[in-house]
């Protein structure tokens, strides 16, 4: 069948791939299996219940789940399929966000996973007029489940309603609202058109791997990264037009365990998720203590020795695979083929490192307004350190300033309720402006070296793109989190985040007494003195005008919960450094 629509994802698998696992989700320590055909079946329920409600096309309904269900899956479905507009929230932003949202939006009803945010939302509901209900997807006391409106949809005689409507939906009508989650300011809703994801899915499948000799039916996705993204919500879309099954995991928390049970073939993931297993397989590792130590050693040198990507091909390659890599892999499942990597800068050497122990990552890069992906790697095509080729169905000009424009169907409609926000985001030509600085090198990979806001210029007029350093600050064991400052200074500095457990660990090895605190930590001699090593070897790496010069080591864990990372684990500076200013000024010598 054509598929021109978000929801002809889910009737294309019910006609071509129907299966007994399209979605998995552990309830009560038990995974549950929602066939292709219950999932039609409870996605039309919900869209004859909220024809009974009185929704109508245009209506906007918003979905809030601490991590992703099967009953995210059927709403999104049983709203798309009547017209309405779904607006999914991130679980983790704060209630004035959710009150900015809800009336920006003019959201109607509400469907959230659990009690926590049921109370998060009805804090706000009063401020929002047009709400007319919150139902939950758990059972919460006094609290309308989403049950109710599967139930309202039980009667099968409005189901030509359905169908009607479901035709009447052209591809370049709204079908979701995003609000981006920012590092400045207040949301931005991005209106995306059935159009815009439907394209960048037709465009990005050519890039994900065909595995002889295993078939669409035999592949699992393990889904953990919020399907409020852009990034996992196409890929979910993706997935089922291959017709993989998909299982949801429980929590970040649980990945470990959800892993070991999965066995997944596909997942995607974010550079700091990447970045805290191998962080785990170190200090494994490290701390095994005598001859297996010195083996995982000499396995990684080998690992960084290693030209070219691939399999193994010498005799040093393949015992150290054997004897180290493969239990990387089966740390994994066993079973991986790929993760697909997104949302910010994987470092090149922590992608070298996974690709050379038999773990292939598709590093992509893309934006929510861009639905999301502009440009991914693919398999037999991978080149560390870029973000692979640009998708054939969109066009990338890099303007003399060196920022990435795109232009192609997945681009977005605009901005919702800000024609001039809209307006300013596009070139005179009609290409979207990202804001990423980069560029397309001879083979046509793309590059990413910085973002445009992000980047500043000292007060002797040298210009530093704070991220490629930071990135390399990164790979330091002992450095978790680091921003670059130095907008309008006479020198670049740094304000560092520690690994708390690592330096914990370092200290014990080395006889040292640092304290147990994030706070006697951070103040810790020892500790800045072996931060300095780390920062003077990063200098070695970077031209003189880009050196870090000073640095200071912050007394808290970096988290969204602080408000100082994003939804999607990015740095808030004017956050970071609001919160740091005394640290900040007493880098720079300013009295307050």
């Amino acid at each position: 069948m054509s598929i021109k629509r978000t929801f002809d994802f889910a009737h294309n698998a019910l006609e071509k791939y129907s299966r007994e696992d399209m979605f998995v989700t552990k309830y009560d320590g038990k995974w549950e299996k929602t066939s292709t055909s219950e999932f039609i079946a409870l996605g039309n329920k919900v869209s004859r219940g909220l024809l009974k409600l009185g929704i109508k096309p245009g209506d906007k309904i918003a979905l809030i789940t601490t991590a992703t269900r099967t009953e995210w899956a059927v709403m999104d479905l049983g709203i798309s399929q009547i017209g309405a507009v779904s607006v999914p929230v991130y679980p983790s932003i704060s209630a004035e966000d959710y009150d900015f949202i809800f009336n920006n939006a003019d959201v109607k009803y509400c469907f959230v996973s659990d009690s926590d945010l049921y109370d998060k939302v009805m804090k706000i509901r009063e401020n929002v007029a047009t709400l007319q209900g919150v139902f939950s997807f758990d059972q919460i006391n006094g609290a309308p489940n989403w049950r109710e409106i599967i139930d309202l949809g039980n009667d099968e005689a409005t189901q030509g309603e359905v169908e009607d409507l479901s035709k009447s939906i052209n591809t370049e009508d709204l079908a979701t609202i995003i609000y981006t989650s920012g590092t400045t300011g207040k949301p931005k809703g991005v209106m995306l058109s059935h159009l815009n994801i439907v394209s960048n899915v037709l465009g990005s499948n050519p890039r994900i791997p065909r595995v002889k000799g295993l078939e669409f039916s035999d592949i699992k996705i393990l889904s953990f990264l919020p399907i409020c993204h852009i990034f996992e919500r196409m890929l979910f879309y993706l997935y089922q037009y291959n017709g993989y099954a998909i299982y949801f995991a429980e929590s970040i928390e649980k990945m470990g365990d959800n892993i070991k049970e999965v066995q997944p073939h596909i997942m995607s993931v974010v550079p700091r998720l990447i970045e805290k297993v191998y962080d785990k397989i170190y200090d494994k590792g490290t701390s095994a203590g005598g001859i297996k130590t010195r083996i995982f050693l000499w396995a990684l040198g080998v690992n960084k020795a290693k030209e070219k990507l691939g399999k193994p091909s010498g005799l040093q390659e393949i015992i150290a695979d054997k004897i180290v890599f493969k239990k990387w892999r089966e740390g994994l499942g066993g079973n991986i083929i790929t993760l697909v990597s997104g949302s910010a800068a994987l470092s090149a050497r922590l992608n070298k490192m996974f690709q050379n122990a038999g773990i292939p990552i598709l590093e992509g890069y893309g934006l929510t307004e861009t639905s999301p992906v502009i440009a991914v790697n693919s398999f037999g095509k991978i080149k560390v350190g870029t973000v692979g080729h640009v998708l054939d169905n969109l066009e990338v000009k890099i303007q003399e300033d060196g920022e990435i424009t795109v232009k192609g169907p997945s681009v977005f409609k605009g901005y919702f309720k800000n024609d001039e926000m809209t307006a300013e985001a596009f070139t005179e030509d009609g290409f979207f402006k990202t804001g990423d600085i980069g560029h397309l090198d001879d083979e046509g990979y793309l590059q990413i070296t910085d973002r445009k806001k992000e980047m500043f210029k000292t007060s002797g007029g040298k210009y530093i793109a704070p991220q490629v350093i930071e990135n390399l600050a990164k790979a330091s064991k002992f450095i978790e989190q680091i921003m670059v400052v130095g907008d309008g200074e006479k020198m670049p500095c740094a304000l560092v985040q520690p690994d708390f457990n690592f330096a914990k660990n370092w200290a014990i090895r080395k006889n040292l007494t640092i304290g147990t605190t994030p706070e006697e930590i951070a103040n810790s001699p020892e500790l800045k003195e072996r931060i300095k090593k780390e920062i003077d070897y990063l200098n070695t790496k970077l031209g003189s005008w880009e050196q870090i010069k000073k640095f200071d080591l912050t007394p808290d864990v970096w988290s969204i919960e602080l408000g100082l990372l994003t939804p999607t684990l990015k740095l808030k500076r004017k956050a970071v450094k609001e919160r740091y200013i005394k640290l900040y000024n007493e880098l720079y010598g300013h009295t307050e």
